[in-house]
């Protein structure tokens, strides 16, 4: 299904806004800035193809500084079956105007433990999705996301799984 599309966009999307409006600046095209930390956590589903229907729950924290347009965030997953992915990695948000409507791409390298559970052909695997969301004007963000992981074909086997879920994000200022 999603492979690593959502990874490339990011990376995409980023390039080219750090190209438009990063560089050339003082502070350079991977100049740090401050951002919101942020700690979300989110409960969902993962999808059925190649693996059974599990839920899953992913705590996610969102360091307190960009590099240019790219966030920083490092996450851990729980599934239904004892599955556990932790990672860290980047993101890269867009807000839609004023409205406190925005979406945000994310592309997080870490290691997956299937404990029993799903196997995803080996310990290194890659998360990369995407989120849509509103934040209200204390920062709070409500979101649906979208992510797939995989071992991106580093092992023999890559089955790959996709979850959905839906993500609360309270900032931490």
């Amino acid at each position: 299904m999603a492979d690593g599309t959502f990874a490339a966009l990011l990376f995409i999307i980023g390039l080219t806004d750090m190209s438009m409006n990063h560089c050339g600046t003082q502070a350079g095209c991977l100049g740090k800035s401050d951002a919101t930390p942020r700690f979300s956590i989110s409960g969902g589903e993962v999808l059925e193809r190649r693996a059974d229907p599990a839920g899953e729950v992913y705590l996610r924290y969102d360091l307190g500084h960009k590099r240019g347009p790219f966030g920083n965030a490092a996450g851990l997953s729980i599934g239904e079956n004892g599955e556990t992915w932790i990672g860290f990695g980047s993101t890269y948000t867009i807000p839609f105007g004023r409205s406190g409507a925005y979406a945000e791409l994310h592309s997080m390298p870490g290691l997956y433990f299937d404990n029993g559970g799903f196997d995803l052909g080996g310990p290194i695997a890659f998360r990369s999705g995407i989120e849509v969301g509103y934040e209200n004007r204390r920062g709070w963000r409500m979101a649906l996301t979208y992510d797939h992981r995989s071992n991106a074909g580093i092992y023999d086997d890559n089955p790959g799984i996709e979850t959905v879920q839906f993500k609360v994000s309270v900032p931490l200022n």
